[in-house]
């Protein structure tokens, strides 16, 4: 071949070019971004509403609707799912893949700017649109912990060590959680504004009025300009107090007149305690392509001078980080790499120590090549591309086995050294190039697996194909270059003892089976497809989960209270779930959040919003804790709060993959409550007599209760009072008015609150004694226009694409594959009469599979199919060769499905890539047969004696590329992540059935089916 020549005559040009890419390679190795888990920017958006004290129904008409017929109207929008709790409306809003994510991020937030100041309630606390990526994830969390400290005092630390992170270039969100933030509140007195006839709105305007910021401009004056410095911003209590409210005839009332003013905490909504002890969590985010390892050396320092200088009564605890996570996997990736590298050089041996060497050598170019392109790409070192990389190191070695077994052939049959590395590498080159891009088509659809489960997949394809091709560049290049100068002539031709008796080992193997095989060729291809057929059968058997848990040492437990437990009522049940945490050794760390989810602390588990009845428990175990010891305590845990009698207690694990509810989520859909109500009931009914669900969990079993104030709107018009200024003082009363904010002495803005004097929380008292100015100013009681009465609504409202649903969710239990469930609930799910317009949907891990297999992954399968079968056209030029070679594919397939079965793993996504891959070795080893084969026909042999031949030459190279690439893999397949062993167990077993089966099959299929072939002298010979 053309380049072959190119590199061996100009070595000192070949020479140069691989030190350039070992060098390049050796920095790229340590400059790329490091992190856990790859880099995804799904086109998905998270629309955050809070109204506090608004009613799900109201959210939903005052709130939902407004924004879900904006932003349905968008181009590219994919689906809207929408939840709305009790003065919360959450939006999750994802587009169709391959639209620009950061567009759509202000096409969606100029949307939502245009609302809020048009169709939006005023009032409206936050409105808040997010990104969801996977820098979302805070790679740090510390605690810091105090029983006695003051809560200013707390506060105060937490926005120190704060500010100092912010200072770091690389990191983002910083914040901190669980302590109140200060407020200057206003403790309006109602009943003297009645008498002095002060209206409200003239409270709040001048309130107002006072709060606002505007800057003055600016003048010349000489040959200068100065800036113009207005009144600005409250600047403390004092400033409140003193503001004029009232003036006429003389007479001037000030804010302090009618009201208390001072410094408050805001009302508590989320509590935070690690292990039973009340702390302030503070949490940092990373920006995304940048190596952790590098940040932490930034973050490390500042946090550990920071723990110095705090008094005694606080002290830090530093209870999730990242980095170290990431350090320990990729060490453990490291060691696995190691190992594997070891294991390839034994299997070398047969081929002498000089043609190992070589091989050696080209193991470290070609991953350095494939590490190159992959940063050229953007994609980063993480766990995935590490797997790809040691998967890739059982194939890259491959081409340059092949290549130095063939020259080493050569040299072994007496020719000279340069005939063998020129003729010996032009005889195997095509067939090298052939094997190489199977291999690559093989492995391209994966590149293209739709929605966030392909993105976060694709590193792994990505650095097999990568390094393959770099092989293939490497083995036509470097390794002839090396043969000319290292390899020998042999003056034996049966090369070292490793060679000798591996030969040995295969001819008596094979002496007496295939004779018979080729004896009687019909027999054995029924076997074949007997094996073939019982592989397909097993599938089945495996069980399905798309994605598999977690293996890092760490959970989570939610308590869900009772509906509308108040938070003194939820944390008094988190201490009780604290105090059994306490007695399981084996738990280094429990972190407790009352009011709200946990701060996101893996990729795909988002943090619930504030919710007083709800709890979250971050679990921690030791770093070194087994997945096996993790879902034992997690099982042992689930048994000892099953009866829980205070709230339900779910005890789940972190699952790899796209963001689950829950494995198994049936969605009704309909637009009548009462029906919904109805029917969730019967899915309820039926999930919770199935066996192997857990967790079972129906919104719409229960109603909530709220208090509602009905307005008189006859009598109040009478009486001149507006609607909504009798709503304003029930809001006032209730959760307080934001009228301004002022700059703390720290330099932070806080809020200024009007409300009405009140404990720590509301309660019934709050809506007594209220008065309402009509037209005139005038105080009307509005007990006068109002009734105060309770009623019930939905506890939550769901809407998926503007329609409206209810769902019942369930986890599948240990030991059973919500796939295999839904085989048994899917048909009663059947039978429910339900009326017309109502039907239901799955969601949950079966929605899942369609997201991630489904839009047009089957349409880049059939391409790659194609593909696959020109590049062997190519090869073979006749559809017979195809078929010969294709042939042994089940019987890879057999060896794959019983290796899982044995292992106990259920196919998965990594799997499927497993099988995927599977294919293309398979291809290439079976066309190294059947390419010499053709080779030796061509040059007047028989079949019988090609056939013959063939198989003793090229099973060797064969044999070798298959061990090697098995040494490679077994570190992986005995690495405790699910994520991991399940691929380089589907490619051992397959590679072990194809490879003892295809010295077999491929030659009886050849013998049967004999592809027609042009002699030397141009004339067929078949």
């Amino acid at each position: 071949m053309k380049i072959t020549n190119f590199a061996v005559k100009n070595y000192q040009f070949t020479l140069i070019i691989f030190l350039l890419v070992s060098v390049v390679g050796y920095l790229t190795l340590f400059s790329m971004p490091r992190s856990e888990d790859p880099s995804t920017h799904p086109p998905q958006y998270l629309i955050t509403v809070i109204y506090p004290g608004t009613s799900p129904k109201d959210m939903e008409e005052q709130v939902v609707k407004p924004i879900e017929n904006k932003i349905y109207g968008l181009e590219n929008i994919d689906k809207i799912l929408t939840t709305v709790e009790d003065g919360v409306a959450a939006f999750q809003v994802k587009f169709k893949y391959g639209v620009d994510v950061d567009n759509k991020y202000q096409e969606i937030s100029t949307e939502m700017n245009a609302l809020q100041n048009s169709e939006l309630p005023k009032d409206i606390y936050l409105i808040k649109t997010e990104k969801i990526a996977s820098s979302d994830v805070k790679i740090l969390q510390v605690a810091l912990i105090s029983e006695n400290a003051a809560d200013k005092k707390l506060r105060d630390a937490a926005d120190e060590l704060k500010t100092r992170l912010e200072k770091i270039t690389n990191l983002k969100d910083v914040k901190y959680a669980g302590i109140p933030e200060q407020e200057i509140r206003i403790d309006l007195q109602l009943d003297k504004l009645a008498q002095l006839k002060i209206p409200l709105n003239l409270v709040m305007g001048s309130l107002q009025s006072e709060a606002a910021d505007i800057p003055g401009g600016s003048i010349n004056l000489d040959s200068k300009v100065f800036n113009v410095k207005t009144s600005g911003k409250f600047k403390n209590a004092d400033d409140v107090a003193n503001t004029v409210i009232y003036n006429a005839n003389g007479k001037i009332i000030y804010m302090k007149d009618v009201a208390e003013v001072g410094y408050k905490s805001e009302t508590v909504d989320h509590i935070t305690r690690i292990n039973g002890h009340r702390c302030v969590l503070v949490t940092v985010g990373m920006k995304d392509n940048v190596n952790i390892t590098d940040v932490q050396k930034e973050f490390l320092p500042i946090v550990e001078e920071f723990s110095k200088d705090l008094p005694q009564n606080i002290k830090l605890v530093k209870n999730f980080d990242q980095a170290n996570m990431v350090s320990q996997r990729l060490g453990h990736l490291g060691f696995d790499f190691t190992l594997a590298i070891v294991l390839v050089i034994i299997t070398l041996l047969p081929l002498g120590s000089r043609a190992s060497l070589i091989v050696m050598i080209s193991i470290p170019l070609s991953l350095a090549l494939g590490l190159i392109v992959m940063n050229a790409f953007g994609y980063s070192l993480n766990q995935l591309s590490i797997v790809g990389l040691v998967v890739a190191l059982g194939l890259l070695v491959d081409d340059s086995i092949v290549v130095v077994e063939n020259i080493e052939r050569w040299l072994r049959e007496g020719h000279s050294k340069m005939d063998a590395v020129l003729k010996g590498t032009k005889q195997i080159g095509l067939a090298v190039v052939g094997c190489t891009a199977t291999l690559v088509i093989a492995f391209l659809p994966l590149v293209f697996l739709p929605d966030v489960s392909g993105e976060f997949i694709r590193s792994l394809p990505m650095a097999i194909i990568t390094s393959v091709l770099a092989s293939m560049i490497v083995a036509m290049t470097l390794v002839p270059f090396l043969g000319s100068r290292f390899l020998k002539t042999h003056e034996h031709g049966e090369g070292n003892v490793f060679l000798q008796y591996l030969q040995k080992f295969l001819t008596r193997s094979y002496s007496r089976i295939m004779p018979k095989a080729l004896q009687f060729p019909k027999t054995t291809i029924a076997i074949s497809v007997a094996l073939s057929i019982t592989a397909f059968g097993l599938f089945k058997a495996t069980g399905f989960k798309l994605f598999p848990t977690s293996e890092k040492p760490m959970f989570l437990i939610n308590i869900k209270m009772p509906l509308q437990a108040n938070l003194t009522e939820s944390d008094r049940v988190t201490k009780l779930i604290e105090a059994e945490l306490k007695n399981h050794k084996e738990i280094v760390l429990y972190t407790a959040n009352v009011g709200k989810g946990n701060p996101q602390i893996y990729y795909n588990v988002h943090p619930q919003d504030r919710k007083p009845d709800f709890a979250q428990i971050f679990v921690q175990l030791e770093d070194e804790a087994k997945p096996t010891e993790k879902t034992a305590l997690i099982e042992r845990l689930r048994e000892k709060f099953k009866t829980m009698p205070y709230a339900k207690i779910e005890v789940k694990d972190f699952e790899q993959g796209t963001p689950l509810e829950a494995n198994i989520v049936v969605r009704l859909f309909g637009e009548d409550p009462a029906v919904l109500r109805k029917l969730s009931s019967q899915v309820e009914t039926i999930l919770r007599n199935q066996k192997g669900t857990v967790y079972i969990n129906n919104e719409l079993n229960t109603y909530k209760t709220d208090v509602k104030v009905k307005i008189n709107k006859e009598k109040a018009r009478t009486l001149g009072v507006m609607t909504s200024e009798a709503d304003k003082v029930v809001r006032l009363a209730v959760a307080g008015l934001t009228v301004g904010d002022y700059i703390d002495d720290r330099g932070d803005a806080r809020n200024v609150t009007l409300t009405l004097p009140r404990d720590k929380f509301s309660n019934l008292d709050a809506l007594k004694n209220l008065y309402v100015n009509n037209i005139q100013g005038t105080p009307i009681a509005l007990n006068q226009i109002a009734d105060i009465s309770f009623e019930t609504s939905p506890t939550a409202i769901n809407h998926f694409n503007k329609s409206r649903f209810a769902k019942v969710t369930a986890l599948s239990d240990k030991g059973y594959y919500a796939n295999d469930l839904l085989t048994e609930i899917i048909p009663k799910l059947n039978e429910l009469k339900m009326p017309k317009g109502y039907y239901y949907k799955l969601s949950g891990e079966k929605e899942s599979e369609g997201d991630a297999l489904g839009g047009n992954f089957l349409s880049v399968i059939i391409l790659s199919t194609f593909l696959f079968i020109a590049v062997l056209l190519l090869q073979f030029k006749t559809f017979k060769g195809i078929i010969i070679v294709l042939s042994i594919i089940p019987l890879g397939i057999l060896g794959g499905v019983v290796l899982l079965l044995i292992n106990g793993s259920p196919m998965s996504l990594v799997a499927i890539i497993g099988f995927i891959g599977l294919s293309g070795i398979q291809v290439k080893n079976s066309l190294l047969l059947v390419d010499f084969t053709n080779q030796l026909r061509q040059e007047g042999h028989s079949i019988d004696e090609a056939i013959a031949i063939a198989g003793e030459t090229r099973f060797l190279p064969v044999v070798l590329t298959s061990i090697t690439a098995i040494c490679g893999l077994i570190p992986l397949a005995l690495n405790s992540n699910p994520l991991i062993a399940p691929l380089a167990i589907v490619l051992i077993g397959g590679l072990i059935s194809s490879t003892i089966l295809s010295r077999i099959v491929t030659p009886v299929m050849y013998k049967l089916m004999p592809p027609s072939i042009e002699i030397d002298n141009k004339e067929p010979f078949n």
